[in-house]
């Protein structure tokens, strides 16, 4: 379990694919903090560390993991936000996150509202997968508020701070990202389905 509140970055800068299977090495200062078989959120992505130092770590996607997430767009040199898994005696700063990516949605619009930016995002109808205005959404892992909801897109508020310790500062139009929508909105509206 995470709560979207972002640590560190993590840089790409190693990819080796194994059969179907891709081993992402990553550069971060939390590397020297890490054990292996430690489960880590990769912009929004539970992946588990199996290769560790002091500089770096090694995580490995499943063929099911390149093929609902964006992990296989990543490219050396990108900026991953990390997060370990949450302590259940810390607070709980953003919301309920599983690390369990629902699907992939792409950037559409990035406003500068003068202090503050403004990105909307659209994705493919999926059954369960719904915003509502001022409920929580994690994109690329980060834990955020839905300031408008449509079918099918929704927009959020990004702060300076988080546009600067996110990768939110690299999306352009079309940037692909990982959606988990809220869990305690799915699990409703999955009980409203007859």
């Amino acid at each position: 379990m995470f709560t979207g509140i972002i640590e560190a970055f993590g840089e790409v800068i190693r990819l080796e694919k194994d059969q179907t299977n891709l081993h992402i090495s990553l550069k971060s200062s939390l590397a020297k903090e890490l054990q292996i078989d430690q489960s880590l959120a990769h912009n929004g992505v539970c992946l588990t560390v199996v290769a560790q130092d002091d500089q770096s770590y090694t995580v490995t996607a499943i063929q099911e993991t390149l093929e609902k997430t964006n992990v296989g767009d990543w490219q050396l040199g990108d900026l991953i936000n990390l997060e370990r898994a949450m302590m259940l005696n810390a607070r709980l700063d953003g919301h309920l996150v599983q690390g369990h990516v629902d699907q992939i949605a792409h950037c559409t619009r990035i406003e500068n509202e003068e202090g503050s930016w403004r990105f909307r995002f659209e994705y493919e109808p999926r059954p369960n997968n719904v915003t509502i205005e001022k409920g929580s959404i994690t994109v690329n892992g980060v834990s955020l508020t839905v300031v408008d909801s449509e079918p099918y897109a929704f927009s959020v508020a990004i702060i300076p701070y988080t546009y600067e310790h996110t990768n939110f500062h690299r999306f352009k139009k079309g940037t692909p990202v990982n959606l988990e929508f809220d869990l305690i909105g799915k699990y409703i509206k999955r009980l409203m389905v007859p």
